[in-house]
């Protein structure tokens, strides 16, 4: 998650176990902390429980319903804050269960290939 070459592996990753709405929400949210304008951040509020909480979404992410709850209360005052815990789940969810099965994939090995191929180029 530290590099773009890396996030976009992973991706790779996630979108091949047809998973990759959890990578999808979890950048949503860290473009949604980067916000300052009110206007705006209702608006990716708005967004991003459309794309990936509302149970009518077909990105739908596994959340329990202590982070849903936690999300309706906090959807009534958006802030940048608005999906903290359900990011967080999801982080866990990706670092638990996905992450380990990518590390032993071959996209991963290609990318650790590529990486020190550049190196010793360099």
């Amino acid at each position: 998650m530290a590099t773009p070459s890396g996030r976009n592996a992973f991706r790779d990753f996630l979108r091949s176990e047809y998973s990759e709405e959890n990578m999808l929400f979890w950048l949503a949210c860290e473009d949604l902390k980067q916000e300052s304008n009110k206007n705006v951040i209702e608006e990716k509020v708005r967004r991003i429980y459309e794309d990936y909480v509302s149970i009518l979404s077909p990105r739908e992410v596994s959340l329990d319903s202590r982070a849903r709850g936690i999300i309706n209360r906090n959807i009534m005052e958006p802030s940048i804050h608005t999906f903290d815990e359900a990011q967080f789940q999801v982080y866990m969810l990706m670092l638990r269960d996905s992450y380990p099965r990518f590390v032993n994939s071959a996209i991963y090995k290609e990318l650790v290939v590529s990486h020190f191929q550049k190196s010793a180029e360099s």
